[in-house]
């Protein structure tokens, strides 16, 4: 009966919930241009964006075609894989802390086919708001562009937790944000990685702060 609960019922009940909610927020683009020229975009890319900030952006981004998300593979993930089908996304049940190495071979084949990849940028469990390495090689490796989201919302709760989890209230207003794709080669040593590590960081917090500054 537990799992039956656990795979059928509850992810559809969190489904309709879910869209019923999100269905009632007013939407702001902050960069318009930007927004459309990333569901234009041909080819491969991995979006990226802090973990404190997925809970509009896993409605906003469930258009895309061919978007695939990594989810763990615990009894919580399989909950959260079967929601994530229900929203038309693609599934890889993997971790980047368990079976990281396989996780990270299956993004890779994604992105070779020229599909398309979702990644928390500061992980499942932190630290907050840093850009974890992982990210970086995938992108490196395989030459695809990194395009980092950001949201917020005028009216919201903001969770005492490790990510500061921010739920936007009920019929309020969100921003959303698309920054500049940030390029990685083949070529890149440990100190450019580094560079654009630090570019990657900067340009969430700075598209997180114009939100926050626009709601």
């Amino acid at each position: 009966m537990k799992k039956f609960l656990n795979n059928y019922l509850l992810p559809y009940l969190l489904f309709a919930v879910f869209r019923i909610w999100c269905f009632t927020l007013r939407l702001r683009n902050k960069n318009p241009e930007a927004e459309k020229a990333l569901r234009e975009l041909p080819g491969r890319f991995i979006i990226t964006m802090w973990h404190g900030r997925i809970f509009y952006l896993f409605y906003h981004c469930r258009k895309l075609r061919d978007l695939h998300l990594l989810i763990s593979p615990s009894q919580d993930g399989d909950i959260l894989a079967r929601l994530a089908h229900l929203m038309g996304y693609s599934v890889i049940r993997g971790s980047s802390f368990k079976k990281a190495v396989p996780s990270a071979r299956s993004l890779i084949k994604v992105l070779r086919r020229e599909g398309r990849i979702a990644i928390i940028a500061d992980g499942s469990r932190g630290p907050r708001c840093k850009v974890q390495s992982g990210i970086l090689q995938i992108a490196g490796i395989t030459e695809t562009p990194v395009i980092p989201l950001a949201f917020s919302a005028r009216h919201k709760l903001v969770f005492n937790s490790w990510d500061r989890f921010v739920l936007p209230l009920p019929f309020t207003r969100c921003t959303v944000n698309v920054g500049d794709p940030v390029h990685l080669t083949r070529q890149n040593d440990e100190h450019s990685l580094q560079e654009k590590q630090l570019e990657l960081e900067n340009g969430l917090n700075q598209l997180t702060l114009e939100c926050e500054s626009l709601t």
